[in-house]
């Protein structure tokens, strides 16, 4: 008996499906920025903070040297979208902040409203972001929820209709 070939995926076919998903996403901001969030609907978008592309402020940046989650609601400004990523202008403890992210650094999109979840393998390797990555011009107003620098598991019960 032969022994089994291992296939080796030359296309990759994970990567396809990993942008295409991403292509959900960037869909779903577009219509965002276009018509504004209809109903009830809300995007937690979680993204690596030092991936390549990522533009926070350097207050930010040392915070949440790993990650973080913004919240798209009622108070965002300037949502901007992108082939390759988004920008838009939050408030962090009072002051607006223009957070500017690329697609492939987005490791979770949720819409609790429609029940509706992506996440997504982290890029290797996270880089150090340099001073000038890490700056970002200042805008208008906007609200964002964040979270600790470590990642989490959250139960999607919270988010469900009751």
């Amino acid at each position: 008996m032969s022994e089994p070939t291992m296939i080796i995926d030359q296309m990759d076919y994970a990567g396809l499906t990993q942008n295409a998903l991403r292509g959900v996403i960037r869909e779903a901001l577009r219509r965002a920025a276009d018509e504004g969030l209809p109903g009830e609907h809300h995007f937690y978008v979680t993204f690596l903070t030092r991936a390549a592309g990522v533009s926070i402020p350097a207050d930010l940046l040392a915070r949440y040297p790993y990650d973080i989650t913004i919240v798209l609601q009622h108070q965002y400004q300037d949502l901007r979208v992108t082939d390759d990523f988004f920008r838009v202008t939050l408030t962090f403890g009072g002051m607006p902040k223009i957070l500017t992210v690329p697609f492939a650094a987005i490791t979770r999109f949720h819409d609790p409203y429609a029940q509706f979840m992506l996440e997504f393998e982290a890029e290797e390797p996270v880089a150090e972001a340099d001073e000038a990555e890490a700056e970002a011009v200042e805008a208008p107003d906007a609200v964002v929820e964040d979270v600790d620098d470590a990642p989490k598991i959250v139960s999607l019960d919270q988010f469900r209709k009751k």
